[in-house]
């Protein structure tokens, strides 16, 4: 089977971040092998973590990497950008982060890229004027959504793109809304590090409960989260959310691009492949076209190889995408 018209599975190349601060081989060549294993065609970059010259990277290493690839048989898909908010503790005006952005579309637009990626809401006043820049550059900014960052919880980030109605400006949604339940091996990683048994109980077996998350700020308020912990367990305020597709109905027909993220692939209970199959649905009824990123989070905390997981992950996100749900599941997963 093969996947709907249109959609495209690739790969980040943020997966081999552990590979890359380990630094035994540059970052771009490290993103070539994903291409070069055969896992993808497509492939997302990070403009900070490919080259020394972030935010302007050289232009004759940017257009040897797009030759060594394409030589390869792949492309860059998105490129992950960002806006340095500071300078030296003094916050920068829109003028001047408009002048830190700018070099890095170029870039982008050097790469081959079809289109950058920033957090939703993060261009702020500058989207407008962005536009033209990105019609010149044949570039689409995806904002991307991810966590929490709801419709309900970011109406206005949302509403913003749907009121500017260009295909230069698109929601990248961020399947890390739709977790069922926590990661096992995270869950594992916080009991080691010890966290209250009652809290570990409520995120096992009721993550999706509301209750849940009074109780988790609630610890969190009170000092009493572990310290060897205490970064990993602020996820569960970022970057893990809750959601079921249908909250995110209203923003499905502003969609350019997906990220599939997983943290590890302990699926026995269908943790990883319901959001994947919920996500397809969804996808397959609204029309969507676009790049459905495999993208792993679980690095944080895990020492797996990173090209195998991205290779399982890819097999299993693309047996269940293939499999083209019927009008009737169509039905029924938009009605609940």
């Amino acid at each position: 089977m093969s996947l709907p018209p249109g959609w495209t599975l690739s790969a980040s190349a943020f997966n081999l971040t552990p590979a890359v601060i380990r630094a035994e081989r540059t970052a771009p060549d490290l993103a070539l092998t994903l291409v070069e294993r055969g896992d993808a065609s497509a492939i997302e970059i990070e403009l900070g973590q490919m080259w020394r010259g972030f935010p302007a990277p050289e232009t004759h290493e940017v257009e040897a990497f797009r030759a060594r690839l394409a030589a390869a048989g792949g492309r860059v898909s998105i490129v992950g950008v960002s806006i340095d908010e500071y300078d030296r503790g003094r916050r920068r005006t829109d003028a001047e982060r408009r002048a830190f952005l700018e070099p890095q579309l170029r870039a982008a637009a050097s790469a081959g890229a079809a289109g950058v990626r920033l957090p939703i809401g993060q261009a702020g006043a500058m989207l407008d004027d962005l536009v033209p820049l990105l019609e010149e550059l044949d570039l689409v900014l995806y904002e991307e959504a991810q966590g929490h960052e709801t419709p309900a919880a970011r109406p206005e980030a949302y509403a913003r793109i749907a009121e500017l109605d260009t295909p230069r400006v698109r929601l990248l949604l961020d399947i890390s809304m739709l977790m069922p339940a926590l990661p096992v091996t995270y869950l594992e990683r916080l009991e080691r590090g010890g966290i209250p048994a009652d809290i570990a109980r409520r995120l096992r077996d009721e993550w999706r409960d509301p209750a849940t998350h009074d109780a988790v700020v609630g610890l969190l308020r009170s000092g009493h989260v572990p310290r060897p912990v205490h970064t990993l367990y602020m996820n569960l305020l970022v970057r893990f959310g809750r959601s079921r597709v249908q909250d995110l109905a209203s923003a499905l027909p502003l969609l350019g691009a997906v990220h599939l993220k997983f943290w590890d692939l302990d699926d026995a209970d269908d943790r990883v492949s319901d959001p994947l199959r919920d996500v397809g649905v969804a996808l397959a009824a609204t029309g969507f076209t676009g790049t459905l990123c495999s993208e792993w989070g679980g690095q944080e905390w895990l020492d797996d190889d990173p090209w195998e997981m991205t290779s399982r992950h890819l097999a299993l996100a693309g047996a269940l995408l293939s499999d083209r749900p019927s009008s009737a599941s169509l039905q029924r997963a938009s009605a609940q």
